[in-house]
């Protein structure tokens, strides 16, 4: 199964990202929308799980939880906006993947047999970031990351 992971997208969903998002079979957003027509541009391309962030406290943002647990190709995955504020250990819950966003920078690392995972942003450039999302291949539990650079055509 081919999982898309974008995040911080601040209300910009570039062409680009979602060129490299097609194909995905489920997309995750990972919070700061940022704007109430990300999702359902999103979900044109796959079904899609989000959760606000810290940005997203508009009226329409409330009907996206701040945490949601989603199973895909036999892995389990937590999402949570900001990874500093996680209250449970991953790996006594079942979790397989904990994906998180925030920071804009993406991280990937395994604690406990717990994947750690934050695709980057993909919306604004914040500082000189890399614009960046992810792709996750996951079969019979075990996931394949692949952190993908959104090149930005330019004007």
């Amino acid at each position: 199964m081919i999982v898309g992971v974008i995040s911080d997208t601040h209300g910009l969903l570039r062409p680009e990202a979602l060129e490299l998002l097609r194909g995905s079979e489920h997309i995750l957003h990972a919070g700061d929308m940022g704007a109430p027509e990300i999702v359902p541009e999103l979900e044109k391309i796959a079904p899609v799980t989000a959760i606000r962030g810290n940005v997203d406290v508009q009226a329409w943002a409330q009907r996206y939880p701040a945490t949601e647990v989603v199973e895909l190709g036999g892995a389990t995955f937590y999402l949570i906006h900001d990874v500093n504020t996680l209250d449970l250990d991953p790996k006594a819950a079942g979790f397989t993947a904990v994906i998180s966003g925030h920071s804009h920078q993406h991280r990937q690392e395994t604690r406990s047999g717990v994947l750690y995972f934050n695709p980057g942003s993909a919306g604004p450039r914040r500082f000189n970031l890399p614009i960046t999302l992810g792709r996750l291949r996951v079969s019979d539990g075990v996931i394949e990351v692949h952190v993908l650079d959104v090149k930005v055509a330019s004007k």
